[in-house]
């Protein structure tokens, strides 16, 4: 067995009605001027009012930003960064899915240390702590609120880079089911797979350990047996606190252990065509596992299990596993192909080099070339 590390950054409290408990921890952080960071559709179903509410009730001072649009720009970046220092915070409170929350975790790299979000791209080139930042996510899909990666649009390259340090990792997360519960059916699914992709790729690749095992199993297994209910009605309670728990230990499980191949091109599909990112990962997902069933040791069969709620059985080969991913893609109403959410050919040599750049290439199960990439973006385009 291989050495490994690992630790978790992050104090992190579940329940149903778990935002109660957010005056508590914002004394704890010993900030009285937040930031709220979040987006016009969460205000305009009242979720941001709620919390709002919450923060007047501490007797704490804040200030909004709720300009966050999915697939978060830098101009987005550059914009809250500007109003964090002008209102003076000294703590950022990021609800949301994943854009709100890897706005605030550059915001705050860029408000103490200065400079533009492109500085810090790649590993480890955040020179130290950035101020508190409270993760309340809203949706069962990304995980970020337990990750130590921002993913940002640079659209002056149509490209989604990365920042990864441990720095920008949210102290505190409130994982609250209830706030998941209003989910459109449509997000609720695109969260919900990328959910399940997080622990499918975490556990699938060369970097997995027993500790991220553990975490994507129970992931897997959470979400396999629950996102079908979920998505017919986010009203289960039991299925929307499977969905939130889900969503953490996948997000612990990739922090540790990477991703895939599945993530590292679905990030140029998001970036040229602007796809949602639960959407081109979920697109992606028979081909790759497809793909990558030459390099299986066993595992396709445990996942199996996780899907279908079934034992694998003698006769299993890794294509039944790709068969009922395709299945629950078609259940869920995710589109059945590249070409279906507006990709075009004529983009895939570019969307190939820029998913090249991505580490999650070096730990995919089946070691892949730029030619590969390329071969499986056009195998992704027309698949019915």
């Amino acid at each position: 067995m291989k050495d490994f590390n690992f630790n978790i950054l992050q104090n992190c409290e579940f329940g149903m009605g778990a935002l109660k408990k957010l005056p508590d921890i914002l004394k704890k952080c010993g900030s009285d001027n937040v930031l709220l960071i979040s987006d016009r559709g969460l205000e305009a179903i009242g979720v941001v009012g709620k919390v709002k509410a919450i923060i007047e009730e501490a007797g704490l001072k804040y200030n909004e930003y709720l300009d966050v649009v999915p697939n978060p720009t830098t101009d987005v970046v550059e914009a809250c960064g500007k109003l964090y220092a002008e209102c003076g915070a000294t703590s950022m409170l990021a609800l949301g899915g994943g854009s709100p929350m890897d706005v605030a975790k550059v915001v705050g790299v860029v408000a103490r240390y200065g400079g533009k979000v492109t500085d810090y791209e790649g590993v480890g080139k955040v020179p130290g702590p950035i101020d508190t930042l409270i993760a309340i996510p809203t949706t069962a899909g990304t995980g970020s609120e337990v990750t130590v990666a921002a993913v940002i649009t640079d659209e002056a390259r149509n490209y989604k880079l990365s920042v990864l340090s441990p720095e920008i990792s949210p102290k505190y997360a409130v994982l609250d089911p209830e706030l998941i519960m209003t989910a459109p059916p449509s997000i609720a699914a695109a969260c919900g797979i990328d959910a399940f992709i997080h622990a499918l790729e975490a556990y699938i690749n060369t970097a997995a350990t027993p500790f991220t095992d553990a975490m994507g199993e129970k992931a897997m297994e959470l979400i396999g047996a629950n996102i079908r209910r979920f998505v017919a009605n986010r009203k289960d309670e039991a299925a929307a606190c499977a969905m939130m728990l889900g969503s953490t230990f996948a997000g612990v499980a990739f922090a540790f252990a990477r991703l895939g191949n599945i993530h590292a091109m679905s990030h140029p599909v998001s970036a040229f065509f602007h796809t949602p990112h639960g959407v081109a990962n979920a697109v992606l997902m028979p081909t790759i596992l497809e793909y990558n069933a030459l390099a299986d040791e066993g595992r396709y069969a445990k996942v199996y299990k996780y899907v279908t709620g079934k034992d694998a059985g003698a006769d299993f080969v890794p294509m039944m596993l790709v068969d009922e991913i395709r299945k629950l893609n078609a259940d869920l109403g995710i589109p059945a192909c590249l070409a279906d959410v507006g990709v075009t050919e004529d983009k895939i040599p570019a969307m190939a080099a820029d998913a090249m750049k991505s580490g999650n290439v070096l730990v995919n199960p089946r070691s892949s070339t730029v030619k590969d990439i390329e071969m499986l973006y056009k195998k992704a385009m027309y698949v019915k």
